[in-house]
């Protein structure tokens, strides 16, 4: 009975201490994005660690290229940052979050990576100061370069009725949601505008800007223009034409009907004028 007691409370404690064992050291990085050179990048960054969860001031985070953990990207410690990188690195992620995400800034043509995220962790016992690190080598961040940004999509509501609004939508995917595209429209004004910027996959935003006006005759025929202009000063534009259909009123009704009714009664005057003096001429 006593070996059964035994076995139950081992059983019980392994199972509570299970979950921390199984900890490891882990993180999750987007390993390829398409980045415009001369705009920013950001790179989605998350990463967990085995222990208890420490605060940021208890945590380093350092960007460093490929396997070679000496050429750092990114450091709290600017001077151990390569000079080809300095004041272009930003951490946006919350380290005591478990958020990595690195901000790449001014994106230079070899700005290519791989890219590796580096967590060091202060730890303290009996008043002694430890630091834990690990390198996520085999979990990279890849850049490919582009040289110009992506035109704009334009997408219209139905149809343009003479009169009623009606909305037009210009948008761009990006890499860089701390700096988003910036629009403008061939006519209208601001007060027309809208913003929405939303993520659609990791790594990759879109912005929205949507225009509603109420078009007139006048615009039938005529063409609407949407330009975005991307962080680094690359802009891209893209045209649509603009087809209004017009709404008949009452006065292109009103207006032939009284013609013709006015027509008819001055015929049928005529008519009656003419038979009378027929009439006259044979009784003398």
């Amino acid at each position: 009975m006593e070996k059964v007691r035994r076995l139950i409370f081992i059983l019980l404690l392994v199972g509570i201490c299970s979950p921390a064992l199984g900890e490891k050291w882990t993180a999750s990085v987007v390993k390829s994005l398409e980045a415009v050179v001369g705009s920013c990048v950001v790179l989605p960054c998350s990463f967990n660690y085995p222990g208890t969860l420490l605060p940021t001031s208890r945590l380093r985070g350092i960007w460093h290229l490929s396997k070679e953990d000496t050429k750092i990207v990114y450091s709290e410690d600017n001077t151990k940052v390569l000079d080809s990188f300095k004041g272009r690195t930003n951490m946006l992620g919350k380290l005591g979050d478990k958020n990595c995400t690195l901000e790449i800034t001014d994106v230079k043509d070899h700005d290519n990576g791989p890219f590796c995220f580096r967590i060091e962790l202060v730890k303290t016992h009996d008043n002694k100061e430890t630091t834990e690190k690990y390198s996520f080598v085999d979990e990279c961040a890849e850049l490919k370069m582009q040289r110009d940004p992506p035109e704009p999509e334009l997408f219209q509501s139905n149809t343009a009725v003479q009169g009623k609004p009606y909305a037009v939508t210009c948008s761009v995917r990006h890499t860089c949601p701390s700096h988003v595209p910036v629009f403008t429209w061939s006519r209208g004004s601001k007060d027309d505008v809208i913003h929405i910027q939303k993520p659609v996959l990791s790594g990759i935003w879109e912005t929205q800007s949507i225009m509603v006006f109420i078009p007139e005759e006048k615009d039938d025929h005529t063409q609407i223009t949407c330009t975005a202009a991307f962080n680094g000063g690359k802009v891209k534009s893209r045209s649509i034409q603009l087809n209004v259909k017009r709404i008949g009123n009452i006065y292109h009704i009103i207006i032939p009907v009284a013609v013709a009714i006015g027509t008819a009664v001055i015929f049928g005057v005529i008519c009656i004028a003419v038979m009378k003096k027929y009439k006259l001429s044979r009784m003398s």
